[in-house]
């Protein structure tokens, strides 16, 4: 399968070792005066390493690896200790991996360790290293949106003549976005209601949030611009194959270069085998008109 796994530069690599402490799972070792990934089944994908190679060394590449297995990952972090087996649940917690979080704390369960209180918010300090925006949250465990509110104007504000409405709050529920940085395994993938948009549709569509993203996962990209559609097809051929998808909108412009939008979906969905309820949704580029397409369920095989 084609996923996120750690790459070595060996010429930036120098040995140092910082690197090994910030990979609980123990895909990390020192060999030959390297850093070496000594399996891709250990690694998540999550980069939490990366931040503490003092040489950039370490980056998150796609490709074909072993499927990421929670379980043989615990057996090597409990051989670790209580401080490594913390440390790991800290780092599925803070990337908002629930599904791989619920399946450790199964494994703690049934082999009678005592599981870890973890529950505490993650401090700015704690933030887990890499690139921030690749870094996989999940909004839903923060609460839910602030509601809406009404900014009354400054005098002398030129447009005091106004009431500015600020809208009730974004429903974004997860990070990051755009198809090429979300992480196919990330937890609000799984039972979600999927909202593919093109990324000119939230700025044409003033009640984006409220009319297509409120309770669902988003992903955001260019059939035009990205220029890497097989890339994507597979990506998003993954994404249905490791999760349960309910439904998912594809929303994109009227212009025609943005119609492709919807047969990268098709494309993804014939090559996962899966049936999903499709509905395809066409925004004006004045943002006034939305023309939809009825939801069917969807199997292209």
């Amino acid at each position: 399968m084609k996923r996120s796994v750690i790459k070595i530069d060996d010429e930036r690599c120098n040995g140092c070792g910082l690197c090994l402490p910030n990979c609980p799972e123990g895909a990390l070792q020192i060999i030959d005066g390297k850093a070496r990934l000594v399996s891709d089944l250990f690694c998540d994908g999550l980069g939490a390493c990366i931040g503490h190679c003092p040489e950039g060394a370490i980056t998150v590449e796609e490709r074909e690896a072993e499927p990421y297995d929670e379980y043989k990952v615990m057996e090597n972090v409990v051989k670790g200790g209580d401080a490594v087996i913390t440390a790991h649940l800290k780092h599925l917690r803070d990337h908002g991996e629930r599904r791989y979080l619920a399946l450790a704390m199964s494994y703690l369960r049934e082999n009678g360790f005592e599981i870890p209180e973890i529950d505490r918010p993650p401090s700015q300090a704690e933030a887990p290293g890499g690139c921030p925006g690749a870094r996989t949250v999940d909004f839903r465990e923060a609460g839910a949106c602030p509601g809406s509110r009404i900014v009354e104007p400054k005098e002398g504000d030129e447009h005091q003549d106004r009431r500015a409405a600020e809208p009730a709050g974004s429903r974004l529920r997860q990070w990051p976005v755009q198809l090429q940085l979300v992480n196919v395994n990330a937890s609000y993938f799984q039972d979600a209601d999927l909202v593919i948009a093109a990324d000119c549709v939230p700025f044409a569509h003033a009640g984006f949030h409220d009319r297509f993203l409120r309770d669902r996962a988003l992903i955001i990209l260019c059939p035009k611009l990205d220029r890497m559609p097989e890339a994507y097809i597979e990506k998003l051929a993954e994404i249905f194959r490791n999760n349960r998808v309910r439904s998912v909108t594809v929303v994109h412009m009227e212009v025609p270069c943005c119609f492709g939008l919807r047969k990268i979906v098709e494309d993804a969905l014939r090559r996962s085998g899966k049936t999903v309820e499709l509905e395809d949704y066409t925004i004006s580029i004045r943002g006034e008109t939305v023309k939809g397409r009825p939801a069917r369920a969807t199997n292209i095989r």
